[in-house]
């Protein structure tokens, strides 16, 4: 059983909520992402998502763009993000971690390559946005083998048919997008999440984490049921540019600490 799967076991048994939120690694500085990573968990993430900063991130909005170009400005490739992810594996070997980026930086590494080394570093999970499920069977299967889960999403178009090859060949959970848009849009349609989960819940026993659109306390207790995770990241990394590297820190536990309280609620 894997760090994500046990963790869900956990919250399931428990009958909580998880809450896992997402900064970019790199932004604001690459120094600073651990100590970024060490408060979501002391403010109540149950996982963590670290994002590889990418030249053309075609699924994100422009908050999250320009965290990566900040990331990327300082030189933060994907070797830099693993050994970032190494550096917080010395605090913490129980957080699940999971790498969510684009295809690109992967191939250029090499795909053995990167699932050997991450799975050194301790990663959990990937997510990579421009793998379609039908087309990287050779990555799913190499993670898997490295004891990384392959995450992927599903949004509100998603046939049928996609659903159930998700479904099939996923693992950890799956990363429902809540909207039909880019990250950081600003309303969330909560009627139509309850409408479709149940739908993905028809083939699967895998907890569904939703993202996109969840920027507090309220949205995310809402979200939460219907899901079994919400995903926050526009909004942390918005506190993040906000407050620049003096109090970035500071500020991301403040802005997540409500919204674990009202998940347990």
């Amino acid at each position: 059983m894997s760090r994500i799967q046990a963790r869900f076991e956990m919250l399931r048994q428990s009958k909580r909520k998880a809450l896992i939120p997402y900064i970019t690694a790199g932004d604001p500085t690459p120094a600073l992402t651990v100590p970024l990573m060490r408060a979501l968990v002391e403010a109540g993430a149950d996982i963590l998502e670290l994002g590889v900063p990418f030249s053309d991130p075609m699924a994100d909005g422009p908050v999250i763009q320009r965290s990566g170009e900040r990331a990327l400005k300082q030189g933060v490739g994907l070797r830099d993000v693993l050994g970032l992810v190494r550096d917080f594996r010395r605090g913490d070997t129980q957080t699940p971690l999971v790498l969510m980026g684009y295809a690109n930086p992967i191939e250029a590494m090499g795909v053995e390559t990167f699932v050997r080394e991450a799975g050194a570093a301790g990663v959990d999970g990937v997510i990579v946005v421009d793998y379609p499920p039908e087309e990287c069977a050779q990555f799913t299967e190499l993670a898997r083998r490295a004891g990384i889960d392959p995450i992927f999403l599903l949004a509100p178009t998603s046939t049928e048919r996609r659903i159930q090859e998700v479904a099939r060949i996923g693992s950890g959970y799956l990363y429902y997008v809540s909207l039909r848009g880019v990250t950081g849009a600003a309303h969330i349609d909560l009627a139509d999440v309850a409408a479709h989960l149940p739908k993905i819940r028809a083939v699967t026993r895998l907890p569904i984490g939703v993202g996109f659109g969840i920027r507090d306390a309220e949205s995310a207790r809402r979200v939460a049921q219907a899901a079994d995770a919400v995903v926050i990241g526009s909004r942390i990394i918005q506190e993040i540019e906000e407050a620049g590297a003096g109090q970035a820190v500071a500020r991301v536990k403040t802005l997540l600490r409500p919204i674990r309280e009202a998940l347990d609620a």
